[in-house]
């Protein structure tokens, strides 16, 4: 029994409505699971081209080939014709999309700025949009230093031409709406190039310039006194506030100058102690190269000794069996000379017996 929500009566569910609502209930289920999987695929592919326009341009290519292979292979071949569609940036454009990545803070400082130097170029006189123009060039020119810097730490040698694109690119985030868009996507393919009337002096670019009201009423000369003076104020206070943007984003470049003098300074350091082990461990190869060698001439004298000794030793052998042999010689004649003179002493009795025998008879 379920009851009515809207009449308070109790109403009997039909056998078969259990069944649809699970049935509902299911795919309620498979269109969430579906839902899921395409914000999975769209958070896939933003992070593939995220990470696609932070790849070095010489290597663009290859990594894109190699994103659109990984979505295709996974069965989102939406995700994969989309990521083949990705241009390949220009260096300046690279280095730009890198300084994003690379100076979080330092850019959303600047992308604020460019909000307020907008702003206050609407309402403002030559004179104060003059006045603001020398602190623009110094941001400007500090953040191209510093994404040179980081295209050069990346590999990427940066020329002139390439430093004037960035500066330029720069210049119209300031300046542009739309560009400033484009460029804190984190995706641009080519350099941006400023509104060339972002000027001091000139009037307020096209794109911002709104319809004039229909001329109100002339007012008494008080009024007219009155909102004279709001405008000024107004005015004055979009002054003061883009000075005081530009001065944090002043700051905070500051501050990064230091650190990255810290580090550079550091950095420094550490590549002449790199140097002098480098001189210590040339050194010590010298030096156990001529061990080395001094070593392998012992090994050859000690080798010419041992095989001088070994052969003093055989003749030392051979001319001692030679005197064995001689003595075994010296004492056979010995014996036989001993032998002759023995058997000489007999014969000679002999004879003399044999004489005495023969003059007795």
């Amino acid at each position: 029994m379920a009851r009515d929500g809207s009449t308070g009566r109790r109403t009997r569910r039909a056998p078969g409505d259990a069944e649809a609502g699970q049935t509902h209930e299911a795919r309620g289920e498979a269109s969430g699971d579906a839902g899921a999987g395409k914000a999975r695929g769209a958070a896939d592919v933003e992070a593939a081209l995220d990470e696609l326009y932070g790849t070095p341009p010489a290597a663009f290519v290859t990594r894109r080939t190699e994103l659109a292979a990984a979505a295709r292979q996974d069965g989102r071949a939406d995700d994969a014709r989309r990521i083949r569609a990705a241009r390949r940036p220009t260096l300046a454009a690279w280095a730009a999309n890198l300084l994003l990545r690379r100076e979080p803070e330092e850019s959303r400082a600047f992308l604020e700025l460019g909000e307020a130097l907008r702003e206050a170029y609407r309402g403002l006189d030559a004179d104060a949009i003059d006045a603001l123009s020398e602190q623009r060039r110094r941001v400007v020119s500090a953040l191209t230093a510093q994404a040179v810097r980081h295209a050069r730490d990346a590999g990427q040698p940066v020329s002139d031409t390439v430093r004037q694109d960035i500066e330029s690119t720069l210049r119209a985030v300031l300046a542009d709406a739309d560009a400033a868009d484009q460029w804190a996507a984190g995706r641009l393919r080519a350099a941006l190039t400023p509104p060339s009337d972002f000027t001091a002096g000139a009037a307020p670019p096209p794109r911002a310039r709104r319809r004039p009201p229909p001329p109100p009423p002339t007012p008494a000369p008080a009024r007219q006194e009155d909102e004279l003076a709001e405008r000024r104020r107004r005015r004055q206070e979009r002054l003061e506030q883009a000075r005081a943007a530009a001065e944090e984003a002043e700051r905070r470049l500051d501050a990064v100058h230091a650190g990255q003098r810290d580090t550079d300074t550091a950095l420094e350091r550490a590549r002449r102690g790199e140097e002098r082990v480098r001189r210590r461990l040339a050194e010590a190869e010298r030096e156990s190269a001529d061990a080395e060698e001094r070593l392998r001439r012992a090994q050859e004298a000690y080798d010419g000794a041992r095989d001088a000794l070994t052969e003093a030793q055989e003749r030392l052998r051979q001319a001692e069996r030679e005197t064995r042999d001689a003595e075994r010689r010296g004492r056979a004649a010995a014996e036989a000379v001993t032998r002759a003179e023995r058997e000489a002493r007999e014969a000679a009795q002999v004879v003399k017996r044999l004489e005495g025998r023969g003059s007795r008879a």
